[in-house]
């Protein structure tokens, strides 16, 4: 048990140090090319920590396991509303400009409710996967497109490469990503096998520390940035690795492998569609995430993994 805890403090330690690497490496990035720290959120961030869900749903699609391929971005769309977005408003505040709300909306709510539409029938071609592919380089070519001039304070509280070309600066976001994946993956290795020493069920194990530990990258880096006074880069991390999940996951997972579905997952596409609106109005109502939106958000995220796991659907 002691190599356990080694674990989860040598993950905290590499999530801490990861999460400051990823941030700031990005936000120099976006400095440097005057992009605003949403789009940066929702582009290079967004697609990042994606990569861990695209990998999960690749294998299931290859292995021809269609409702853990879809599962995986449903599941992970919800956690990062409720879940990441709530414990990060619960604790920072976040803020957004109406501006990029506007431009940024459409888009979430396309990938949302393009994904009821196309697997409502519970299968997804190979030509619904192109779709969704050419959605995302739509997507990313129109963000970086209408978001040139931005400027913003740079705030320098990691000291590594600054100063630096941006070929240091992408290396640094590039490194700051592994670390969080690995320090993600320690934490989750580390908790389980204690959980299960002092005998907690599979199941909860699953279903917490499990899905804690998958959205730790998005937590972490929300937290961050946040913490630095760019909300706008927290929110955009979570718009952006929506749409990725949609867009690229389930594209190329079903571009591998047309996806059939053997399992009833309508409640769930509705759950995912519906939380993207609540977080869209929540911010719509008050221009900003408060702490008390923080809360809504958490109680729907549990809620739903509460009434799923009674198998109330």
């Amino acid at each position: 048990m002691i190599m356990d805890f080694v674990y989860m403090l040598a993950g905290l330690a590499l999530l801490y140090f990861g999460g400051a690497a990823l941030i700031t490496g990005s936000l120099r990035i976006a400095h440097h090319f005057k992009i605003s720290p949403f789009v940066i959120g929702a582009t290079v961030l967004g697609f990042g920590t994606s990569a861990p869900e695209l990998a999960v749903s690749l294998r299931a699609s290859f292995q021809g396991a269609a409702e853990l391929a879809v599962g995986n971005v449903i599941g992970s769309n919800i956690a990062n509303v409720g879940l990441v977005l709530g414990l990060t408003a619960l604790i920072v505040p976040l803020s957004m400009d109406q501006k990029r709300f506007r431009s940024g909306t459409p888009p979430l709510l396309l990938a949302s409710f393009l994904i009821v539409f196309l697997v409502w029938d519970l299968t997804l071609s190979r030509w619904e996967g192109l779709l969704l592919l050419a959605g995302l380089f739509v997507y990313v070519w129109r963000t970086l497109k209408a978001d040139s001039g931005s400027e913003f304070q740079l705030d320098e509280e990691f000291s590594l490469f600054a100063g630096r070309g941006m070929g240091y600066q992408i290396a640094l976001t590039v490194a700051g990503l592994a670390l969080l994946v690995l320090g993600a993956e320690g934490m989750v290795y580390g908790a389980v096998n204690i959980a299960r020493r002092i005998g907690i069920s599979e199941w909860f194990i699953g279903v917490s520390i499990v899905a804690v530990g998958t959205s730790l990258p998005e937590i972490v880096s929300s937290l961050m940035s946040a913490r630095r006074g760019h909300g706008e880069m927290a929110l955009g991390n979570i718009f952006g690795s929506n749409i990725f999940n949609i867009f690229m996951v389930l594209g190329a997972s079903a571009l591998l492998r047309p996806l059939i579905i053997q399992e009833p997952i309508h409640p769930d596409l509705l759950i995912t569609t519906g939380v993207t609106c609540l977080l869209l109005i929540l911010i719509r109502l008050e221009r900003q995430l408060t702490k008390h939106d923080g809360v809504i958000l958490l109680v729907c995220y549990f809620g739903y993994i509460g009434l799923k796991g009674m198998g109330i659907f």
